[in-house]
């Protein structure tokens, strides 16, 4: 299918990893056409990201942002209109755990706050930055990540966090909705990156084969499955498409 994205700009977050869903996505929506901004705090990593665009034949720059904060957050949106002159796509990929592996009552209100600023906070702040731009040009496509973990974790940050992202994702749809602006979320299932690198990769991998296990599938996602569904929120294909969580999850979660 013909995503028509070809010549669109698209901003994604948590770029750096080379084994991560934001590079994977990177990499999906240039292949669909587009331009890419490369964000991430590990500079380094985003610019590599930022290399294999360019390498499909693409234009891309690489930004380094905290994107909890949003005074970081409005310089590089500057920075990237003053490069390509719009954003059309937002994709909202950053994310942590501060207490991945943490009993809820060892939990600390530190590890919360880290966990809901890069997460909540950060989807907030580049949301934030890019709407005036795409009020003005009267289109736009937001997508921001939830997880699984939002419907089937106990009480811990991330959880929560990824909670908040759906109620957020809903109401950004409902006030800007008129202006020709889609945000939907994407709530992935399990997918094997570094992402629980701290925790033993046996017990990674044990986790991996439960929820696989548990899923009427039978198997886990791969960063492709979550990149395709991200194409395809940001294309005109599924325009009348809004304040939807889109589970990519091998059926685990169904309601």
């Amino acid at each position: 299918m013909d995503y028509g994205l070809q010549d669109k700009v698209a901003m994604v977050t948590g770029t750096a990893s080379q084994v991560g869903l934001g590079k994977t996505i990177c990499l999906t929506l240039a292949k669909e056409g587009c331009d890419v901004i490369s964000v991430d705090i590990d500079l380094k990593g985003a610019k590599q990201t930022a290399m294999e665009v360019k390498a499909i034949g693409r234009k891309a720059i690489a930004l380094q942002v905290d994107v909890a904060k949003s005074s970081e957050v409005e310089e590089l949106v500057k920075a990237a209109l003053k490069e390509f002159g719009k954003i059309d796509i937002l994709v909202n990929t950053a994310g942590l755990n501060a207490e991945l592996g943490v009993p809820f009552l060892e939990s600390k209100q530190d590890m919360w706050e880290k966990t809901l600023a890069v997460n909540l906070y950060g989807t907030m702040n580049c949301s934030k930055a890019v709407i005036p731009g795409m009020i003005e040009r009267e289109y736009g496509k937001i997508i921001n990540f939830s997880s699984v973990a939002a419907k089937t974790n106990g009480p811990g940050s991330y959880a929560a966090a990824k909670a908040a992202i759906m109620a957020f994702t809903r109401g950004l749809a409902a006030q800007f909705g008129q202006s020709n602006i889609n945000v939907n979320t994407i709530a992935p299932g399990v997918i094997k990156t570094k992402f629980a690198a701290n925790l033993d990769e046996e017990l990674v991998d044990r986790i991996n084969e439960d929820f696989a296990a548990r899923s009427p599938l039978r198997r886990n996602q791969t960063a492709d499955d979550i990149a395709n569904a991200v194409a395809f929120l940001a294309s005109d294909v599924s325009k009348n498409i809004t304040g939807q969580c889109i589970q990519v999850d091998s059926g685990l979660v169904m309601l």
